[in-house]
């Protein structure tokens, strides 16, 4: 098989598809000067071993993704015509250039301040309506899908469709500290609940933070209607001992049995 091009088989079905998110990857580069590890070869032996799709966050400071890497992964995604390709940030900082540039599948929009950590939360709505709507329209206008990065809330769900929001990311980080603790089963519930108030709008589901090969399984068999899950820390975390290609494997896995009867 040409390494560049995509196997034959690879298709996107009609479970959760799995987009890895290599910012990691890079931050680890961006400690020396010697382009090692790739971030593009990252992304590739991931495609190979059936991601269907690649993440990436650049922040304005160029911590770890770097403006370079998200023209060559757009490169990259091109011999992958079934896979997708997510840009997320913030759209009032320097996400909207690289969306105006790539014109990636899926932009996914995350109210990060320029000197976050990580993200940490979702987006306060009405509140910040009135600034994202021409963002939103604008990426709807170059043919580019929009996903907002939500907590829990099932309340919000009406405010996203009212903007024409195609997605939603459930920020999933209160997921992953409650499992396996006496709140897991409430906290399950409120995204459950939240997953079928977006259904009942019309919009599509995604989710992404903290997720791994432990706690993804019983998450996606009790949040209804996921799409996507994006996960990077845990997965390249993982891939130091497996590798790229049983990494992601491990993680379709975890997907697969979720929908096990």
């Amino acid at each position: 098989m040409n390494p560049l091009m995509a196997p034959e088989g690879f298709r996107h079905d009609a479970r959760c598809a799995l987009s890895v998110n290599v910012n990691k990857v890079a931050l680890l580069r961006n400690t020396r000067h010697l382009g090692i590890p790739s971030v593009t070869r990252a992304a590739q032996l991931c495609l190979e071993a059936g991601a269907q799709g690649i993440t990436v966050h650049p922040r304005p400071d160029g911590r770890h993704i770097r403006a370079q890497d998200v023209r060559e992964l757009a490169e990259l995604l091109k011999a992958w015509p079934h896979a997708e390709y997510n840009i997320e940030g913030n759209p009032t900082q320097n996400l909207m250039d690289f969306i105006r540039e790539t014109r990636p599948h899926q932009a996914t929009f995350v109210p990060d301040s320029e000197d976050q950590f990580t993200s940490d939360h979702g987006w306060n709505l009405p509140a910040d309506a009135e600034r994202l709507r021409p963002m939103i329209a604008e990426c709807k206008s170059l043919g580019v899908r929009v996903s907002l990065f939500m907590d829990p809330v099932p309340e919000m769900m009406a405010h996203v469709a009212a903007l024409g929001a195609d997605r939603i990311e459930l920020y999933t980080e209160t997921w992953a500290s409650a499992f396996g603790t006496e709140r897991e089963a409430a906290v399950l519930a409120s995204f459950a609940d939240t997953a079928r108030a977006a259904l009942a709008q019309g919009l599509a589901i995604n989710a992404g933070h903290d997720l791994n090969r432990d706690n993804l399984t019983r998450f996606l068999r009790d949040v209804p209607g996921v799409a996507e899950v994006s996960i990077g820390h845990a997965l390249v975390a993982d891939a130091l001992e497996l590798g790229y290609g049983e990494a992601v494997r491990e993680y379709q896995r975890s997907i697969q049995r979720a929908y096990a009867r």
